[in-house]
């Protein structure tokens, strides 16, 4: 991968294990090789985020982990977020770690949480045993990151329907409609993460 590659993040909100949206995530990392980046994938879970508490904010000031979620998100070029569907809706976990990040502030000459998605080219995959494949939720998370954090998400996205038969022994897509669906997003990502990226 050459050096110039656009860095990728790519973001589960699912850590459990056998997590379809993981599945999907590590498929988005092969795939995203062809885009032209350099993908990395971070685990939200391995944050140790403890649930949003004003009074624990006080107390105890911000998590290290939402430093660790801020320093990958500035280093990255672009984000790619997945998702299953809780109840319609996005994760807990994706959530909570996003709400952490937004508090952390910036000052003398540091950045602050939301700086670091302001302007980022953002995509959007979801995944769900079911037949919409976690649509529903794509939309919450396509207004959470434009409007409280300035995030760049482009119109392609993805739901992968009946998950739980789409993927191979190696972890791959197994139906080319998919696969083109997926490398689809990721072409559009990387041709807005060129773009905006400075020279």
């Amino acid at each position: 991968m050459s050096s110039t590659s656009p860095r990728l993040l790519i973001i589960s909100g699912s850590a459990r294990t056998g997590s379809l949206t993981r599945r999907l995530a590590h498929a988005a990392s092969l795939a995203a090789t062809q885009a032209g980046f350099s993908a990395q994938e971070l685990d939200l879970r391995a944050l140790a985020l403890p649930v949003y508490d004003g009074d624990f904010e006080l107390a105890q000031g911000i998590p290290a982990g939402a430093t660790e979620l801020q320093q990958a998100l500035l280093a990255s070029d672009a984000l790619l977020l997945l998702t299953p569907e809780y109840n319609g809706f996005p994760t807990p976990l994706f959530i909570n770690a996003f709400d952490w990040l937004s508090r952390i502030q910036g000052g003398a000459g540091q950045p602050s949480g939301v700086a670091a998605t302001a302007n980022k080219p953002t995509a959007l995959l979801s995944a769900s045993p079911g037949a919409l494949g976690g649509l529903r939720a794509l939309n919450y998370v396509r207004q959470f990151l434009q409007m409280n954090f300035a995030s760049l998400v482009i119109p392609q996205q993805f739901a992968l329907g009946h998950a739980a038969d789409a993927f191979d022994a190696e972890g791959g897509l197994k139906e080319e409609r998919n696969r083109q669906a997926v490398q689809g997003v990721l072409d559009a990502l990387a041709q807005l993460s060129r773009a905006v990226r400075p020279a």
